[in-house]
Order: C-alpha cells, then structure tokens, then sequence
C-alpha cells in the first residue's frame, strides 16, 4: 500500500495571484508567514506583540532549508514583511490566514477589523486547532468565505492541511481553499461535517488520553510511551493508517477477517481507557518527566531534531517503495 505522494510547490506561474496576509506572528502565524513567502508569494503579517520581527526571521531561516530539501521552496523566494496592524496586513490581500491564539472572542474582534479593510472576495482561513467555524462566522458580514484551514506543525514542513466549513461558508470557498493550498504543494482533507479538534487533533487528543493515563497511573515512562510511538506505531502510520493497519491484519480476509477475530478484543480494550484529568500532580508528572527524556535538549533543539528526521521520512514518501 504506497504512500500518497507530496508534491512539489507549483510553477511560480501556477501560484495563486495577489498577496497573502497572515494575522498573528506566533508559532503558527510564523510558520505560515516563512512557507507563503518561501513559495514565492508576497506576504504581510500582522502581530503588534515585541519580537514579532525577530520570530519571522528566526523561522525564515529555520524554514528555508526544510523547504529547499523538500523541493517546496521557490526559485524567487519573498520575505513576509511586518504591516502596520490588521488593515494594512489585509489591504488588497486575495487569501488571509489567521493564527491568532485559540480564543473566540478575540478571533470575532479580529475579524471585524478584517472585514473593515479586506477585500470583500478575500478568503479568511482559520488557523483554529479546535474551534468550529461555524462559531468563528458568527457577526461576520460575509460569512460565507469563512473556513477552518488548519495545518500540522510546522507549517512550512508538514504536508497536511485540513479545510472545515462552517453552517454559512459557501462550497465555492471551500474549493477555492483547496485550489489555493495544492498550488502550493500542500495536501488537503477535507471534514464533511465540523467538529471541536477537527480530524488531525481529535486523532491526536484521543491517543495522548491513554498516552498520559498510562503515565499518571505509573504503567510507563513518558520516555516510554514516545518510543512505543515512534519505534512502533508511528513507525508504520507514516505508510498506513489506522484503518489500513487493521485491514491488513485481517489477512486475506482485511477488515473484515480482523473484525470477526479481534474485533470483541478491541472493544475490551476500548471499556478498559483511561479518563485522565491535567490536575496539578498530573501536570507536574508530565513536566517532570518530559525533562527527563528531553536530556538536557532544550525545544528549539527538540524542534531542530524533528525537522531533520522529518525531512527524511517525506524524503522517503516522495520516493517509490523499495523493491
């Protein structure tokens, strides 16, 4: 079963016309801002926060060569440049990408300011880890090109961006969403219905549950726990995913071999999870121990160590499978 591919940034012919705005220079925000500009497109970034200029460099710089490496950087890179607030940010902007902290209220406020300068057919995509869009388009003016383009981390490494639309967002936007993404070497999944975590995070959420019950409850290390992960099963959801894992294992019969021999199991294990809480000793655990396995390394060398292994693992994906 072969990996989908991961193409290659498109044509700087083939890139979608007019600048893009990104609102909030965060970790998110800064990712974007790096992969936009790197891809060839002009960039303006809205962040009032000290040290917003330093953070866009600090991920240029970071970002360039991940993006070199994966043939995804530009034969004219850009450099996003810092405007002025929201509405210099937005002005004449064709797509913008909001990565503001993960608070409603203060997305809802940012957004009347966009809709004050923005173009009225701009797309504003969210970069929510979690909130719906239909929450998001609530008192907008023009809803309907409102949606939830929520990528992995890093932005400017990680392939996947998944597009949620919310109650009012029109299906034109969300292709136009798709369309705009692609062009840029990006792959896209799209939810068809809206859901708080959304696809990616929901996913992740359910299994960091077990992962820190497992913890809490002292069956394992963090350390541990990372490793069954990396070592085990992440080592094949990079080719597989959980479905396909499970079809496999049903032999020549697939999914529905492994549901008539191992399906009672699975749901024994799944009465038998945990119901963790982040309660202060919990909490205090997992920094504990999170310390421990990091050895000293501190997250900006954490982060460096997983984008080098990542570009050899998509390094891989892009490939045909070995013989």
């Amino acid at each position: 079963m072969p990996p989908a591919t991961h193409p290659t940034a498109a044509p700087a012919a083939d890139l979608p016309a007019g600048p893009v705005a990104v609102i909030g220079a965060g970790t998110i925000g800064a990712a974007w801002a790096a992969f936009f500009a790197l891809a060839g497109l002009p960039v303006r970034v809205a962040d009032p926060a000290p040290g917003a200029a330093a953070r866009l460099d600090a991920m240029l710089e970071r970002a360039r060569p991940a993006m070199q490496a994966l043939g995804t950087l530009s034969a004219a890179p850009t450099a996003p440049v810092l405007a002025h607030g929201i509405g210099d940010a937005v002005c004449g902007a064709a797509f913008i990408q909001e990565a503001l902290p993960e608070d409603l209220a203060l997305k809802q406020r940012a957004y009347r300011d966009i809709e004050a300068a923005a173009p009225t057919d701009a797309l504003l995509m969210s970069s929510s880890s979690g909130l719906m869009p239909s929450a998001l388009q609530h008192g907008l003016r023009h809803p309907q090109r409102l949606l939830v383009a929520h990528p992995c981390n890093p932005a400017y490494l990680m392939p996947l961006v998944e597009l949620v639309g919310g109650a009012q967002t029109a299906p034109a936007a969300l292709d136009r969403a798709e369309a705009f993404y692609r062009a840029l070497g990006k792959q896209t999944v799209r939810l068809r219905r809206e859901a708080t975590g959304h696809l990616v995070n929901r996913l992740q959420a359910a299994l960091w549950r077990e992962a820190v019950h497992l913890v809490a409850e002292g069956y394992a290390t963090v350390a541990d726990v990372d490793r069954a992960v990396t070592d085990g099963l992440g080592a094949r959801w990079t080719v597989c995913g959980p479905h396909a894992i499970f079809h496999l294992s049903g032999g020549p019969q697939g999914m529905a071999g492994f549901l008539d021999r191992l399906g009672p199991a699975v749901e024994h294990w799944w009465a038998d999870l945990g119901q963790p809480t982040l309660d202060a000793a919990t909490r205090a655990l997992l920094v504990a121990q999170m310390q421990q396995a990091a050895a000293g390394r501190s997250p900006d060398q954490l982060a460096r160590e997983r984008d080098a292994w990542m570009l050899r693992v998509l390094g891989l994906r892009r490939g045909d499978p070995a013989d």
